[in-house]
């Protein structure tokens, strides 16, 4: 038998088999969309697994970056702060000789502080020796409007800490004992929030404010700080901080009662964990979120309360320099210096506003009622 015949036969029964389970693509698919389209799948998976990676902070700062009124002020207050901590050493090398009323050759290091009186230079406009001008006594109002902002900031910081400090310890608790505790703590708490606290800020500070301008300014170390007319700082400080606290105990005693149900205190609770540590390792870190956005709203009200103390000349005292001071100091020539009254009243009101957008943003962004 001759198998040279046969052999084509099998070869192409071969072939037809091989090709029969292949459908032909058709004319209209371009096989070069094919990696684009699984990249752009692979693109989109990594996109949803890195959001869920997210913890929920994350989260939270990511919708407060995408408000723009807030990171406006966030960049006016940085500005105001950088401006007030670190302008006043610049500023007073910046600047040529001059001659004084005395006729003595002064520097930038000595008109450009914020407590030096140039009368022959009484309320001038914008000038090469004075960029925002003078006041009524010839004071650098640049200069005395940093001091100003510092002063804000310096007693913003203290009035918080304490806030934070007393209101967190207060709220927890009263809202995780319960009981006979959250009687007593919440009767104090609705107590002092009672009492009027501008009333009780001016009471303090008139009582105790001179007194405590001696004794602070006697003090070694932040002595020469306080002496200036910044003495009654701590008292004004110390008011504002009595008085704001009992608000941030409330915001903390209602969250904490929220917390204290959930499944994972109760599984703590279960596993023989003390109540220490429950409140430290999982009370307070999840009320982190008010106690943050509570704070930044109240700082604009300490930064009016200061202002409104020194206005009415129970705050920073002359020769000091804060901005409800320029207010008063600039009050008697409204009419022909408007200027002088107006640049910290504008500076007054940019403050609390950005603070107080940056604390609505905040809110908006912690508030789960407002998440996509």
């Amino acid at each position: 038998m001759d198998t040279s015949d046969k052999e084509p036969e099998v070869v192409a029964k071969d072939t037809s088999n091989a090709n029969a389970g292949i459908i032909p693509a058709p004319d209209f698919l371009d096989l070069q969309d094919i990696p684009a389209t699984s990249e752009s799948i692979l693109q989109t998976q990594t996109d949803r697994k890195a959001r869920k990676s997210l913890s929920p902070f994350q989260e939270s700062m990511l919708r407060f970056r995408r408000d723009t009124r807030a990171m406006i002020s966030v960049g006016a207050l940085i500005f105001l702060v950088l401006l007030a901590s670190g302008g006043p050493p610049i500023y007073k090398h910046i600047g040529g000789t001059y001659q004084s009323d005395f006729g003595t050759p002064i520097g930038p290091a000595i008109y450009h502080s914020y407590d030096y009186q140039q009368l022959s230079s009484q309320n001038q406009g914008p000038s090469a020796q004075y960029w925002l001008g003078t006041d009524n006594l010839g004071r650098d109002l640049l200069a005395r409007l940093m001091q100003g902002l510092l002063i804000s900031i310096i007693v913003a910081l203290l009035v918080e800490i304490v806030d934070v400090v007393v209101g967190v310890l207060v709220g927890v608790l009263a809202g995780y004992y319960g009981g006979w505790t959250d009687t007593i703590l919440a009767r104090f708490t609705d107590l002092i929030f009672a009492f009027p606290g501008l009333l009780f800020a001016i009471l303090l500070t008139g009582i105790f404010g001179q007194s405590a301008s001696d004794y602070f300014g006697s003090l070694p170390v932040v002595g020469p700080f306080l002496a200036n007319g910044n003495g009654p700082l701590v008292i004004v400080s110390l008011a504002l901080a009595l008085v704001s606290w009992p608000l941030m105990a409330r915001y903390v005693r209602g969250q904490t009662l929220q917390l204290k149900q959930q499944q994972f205190i109760e599984a703590a609770r279960s596993a023989g964990t003390s109540d220490v540590r429950i409140i430290l390792r999982h009370i307070i870190p999840n009320i982190f979120s008010i106690v943050f956005i509570a704070s930044t709203l109240n700082i604009a009200g300490t930064i009016i309360g200061e202002s409104g103390l020194s206005l009415l000349g129970l705050g920073v005292r002359p020769p000091g320099s804060s901005l409800g001071l320029m207010i008063a100091d600039g009050a008697d020539t409204l009419e022909i210096h408007p200027w002088n009254v107006l640049l910290p009243t504008i500076v007054l009101t940019i403050i609390v506003l950005a603070i107080s957008f940056i604390g609505d943003g905040l809110r908006d962004a912690f508030d789960p009622h407002t998440k996509d």
